[in-house]
């Protein structure tokens, strides 16, 4: 049966490839061809056009396809209060072509609020679709994961449990933000928890001096406290992946080491979970999936062109089934098509032609 509200059964991740004339404005603007001003209006036109092209293909839940962010996680991460964006040395790599190297770092106490840039970047999508506005914002986590101790001067934080908490209050206040501004449906892009399941990673966070063992639990808390305040009526999600940068990934491992932590102790309603290679394990952590939750499966990949078999996905969702109500299940994209603006290596016709097939095989599975 398909669902009236999210997750639906056919859904997606959140950020698309940039347009050509995004493109060109964004470099425009660089180079200060172009006014701050100028820059807006092209991304307002931009987007209220791929808007209308996810409503074409049958999306019911509409994002602004990330369209005014250069990467998925800095761009909100920077705007927090106590935060600050800089260039640096990237300490988690992808395997093969890295981003620009942007980082994050905490510049003054974290808890505070001042109205996010984004709460209006929603607004927007809200007042451009009769769907499902979807807002997407990276997971506290990512304040932290990749750096550490690092991220986190001692002269701020001489104790990271006041750290955790008080970033958790920061994003409690945001999602409430967002909430007001009517939003229903929030996803927190979660890489870590997917990256502590990866043996080379977790010797490097422990060679750094954390505990690989210890940092899901403080994460469990921190996204808790994220959502503490969200309404009862918006669904909160969490986007799992193992990295997506121009079709490049971070890491390999199953869910196996984080999955009791992942459904059980964290009070998130849905999850978006990679599953579109050998990469991300078999489908037996789902079995610690609570009946009162969804799962999001990302059976397609948005790392390539290449247009998956419906029969291939129908048989790998009667797999995922042995372990998950098929009812419990939809159907997305592993990941977003352009976590950074630079984007996946595929075509826009394709990427449209992978969203119209998901939407097409969600109604055949579980009827329109």
């Amino acid at each position: 049966m398909q669902r009236a509200k999210p997750p639906f059964r056919a859904d997606h991740v959140g950020s698309l490839l940039r347009s050509a004339p995004l493109k060109e404005a964004r470099l425009k603007r660089e180079s200060n061809a172009i006014t701050a001003e100028q820059l807006k209006a092209i991304e307002d036109a931009e987007i209220a056009a791929v808007i209308k092209k996810q409503e074409a293909v049958g999306l019911k839940s509409i994002t602004d396809g990330e369209y005014r962010r250069a990467f998925w996680n800095y761009d909100f991460l920077g705007e927090l209060v106590g935060a600050e964006t800089y260039l640096g040395e990237r300490k988690i790599k992808f395997q093969g072509k890295n981003p620009k190297p942007m980082m994050v770092r905490v510049s003054g106490k974290l808890g505070a609020y001042t109205p996010h840039p984004m709460i209006e970047h929603f607004k927007f999508v809200q007042a451009h679709t009769t769907q499902t506005a979807k807002m997407t914002i990276p997971s506290p986590s990512s304040m932290h994961f990749r750096y550490g101790r690092a991220a986190v001067p001692e002269s701020i934080y001489p104790d990271m449990a006041e750290f955790y908490r008080d970033l958790g209050e920061s994003y409690r206040k945001a999602v409430r933000a967002f909430a007001d501004a009517g939003c229903r449906y929030i996803q927190l892009d979660e890489v870590n928890f997917t990256y502590l399941c990866d043996p080379a990673l977790r010797q490097q966070v422990t060679e750094r001096g954390d505990d690989p063992a210890k940092l899901p639990h403080e994460y469990a808390r921190m996204i808790n406290a994220a959502i503490s305040d969200a309404p009862a009526d918006m669904m909160t999600a969490m986007h799992l992946c193992r990295g997506n940068f121009q079709s490049t990934f971070v890491a390999s491992g199953g869910y196996e080491p984080v999955a009791e932590i992942l459904f059980n102790d964290i009070n998130i309603q849905a999850y978006f979970m990679e599953y579109d290679s050998d990469r991300a394990g078999g489908f037996e952590p789902l079995r610690f999936v609570p009946k009162n939750k969804m799962v999001v499966l990302g059976l397609v990949t948005s790392k390539s062109g290449t247009l998956e078999s419906k029969d291939e996905l129908k048989r790998r969702l009667d797999e995922a089934s042995k372990f998950i109500s098929l009812d419990q299940l939809c159907l997305s994209p592993q990941c977003g098509f352009a976590s950074t603006e630079e984007g996946n290596i595929l075509a826009e016709d394709e990427q449209w032609a992978k969203l119209r097939m998901i939407v097409e095989l969600a109604d055949e599975v579980w009827g329109r």
